[in-house]
């Protein structure tokens, strides 16, 4: 079981003026007997608050991977890739960089997201859209190859697990 958080970044969800359609959208897409959740919460486009909360879920609640989603846009107030980049000391572009390719061929919109994924210790933050449909589909597109990158980071993969 990976141990994973999910971490909507929203101004207006954060302050209840909306309701969050992203996160539980996430959390219904991961497969439950892969993909443990045990942590749920909804902050503010805030490059300080989201730094501190992606340092205390990989550092000391050790969270395996981080599912940001929010705050991935042109908007002065999208801040979340920066955070992350804050904290990462790792980039694993890789993932940002097969979401855009699979979304360019939903949209050409896809172009304008500013999602980064890198590791800071054993944990693996990938920051996906604000959008429900978009994070669902970009979450997709990425989620058979995170058990294994998961494995590597954690030193439990096997040599020939290659699909």
């Amino acid at each position: 079981m990976i141990k994973t958080a999910i971490l909507t970044i929203s101004d207006k969800g954060s302050k209840g003026e909306r309701t969050d359609i992203t996160g539980p959208s996430i959390k219904k897409l991961l497969n439950q007997d892969i993909f443990l959740v045990e942590f749920y919460k909804i902050i503010p486009d805030e490059i300080d608050i989201i730094e501190k909360e992606l340092i205390i879920l990989s550092d000391e609640l050790n969270f395996e991977l981080i599912l940001t989603n929010g705050g991935t846009g042109f908007s002065q107030r999208d801040v979340t890739p920066e955070a992350t980049e804050r904290v990462i000391t790792k980039k694993v572009p890789g993932i940002a960089e097969a979401m855009r390719l699979n979304s360019l061929k939903i949209t050409p919109k896809a172009m304008l997201s500013r999602a980064i994924s890198g590791i800071r210790n054993n944990t693996l933050i990938v920051n996906l859209p604000g959008s429900p449909k978009a994070a669902t589909e970009n979450l997709e597109f990425i989620m058979d190859a995170l058990p294994h990158g998961i494995e590597i980071l954690n030193g439990t993969a096997s040599e020939c697990a290659r699909k």
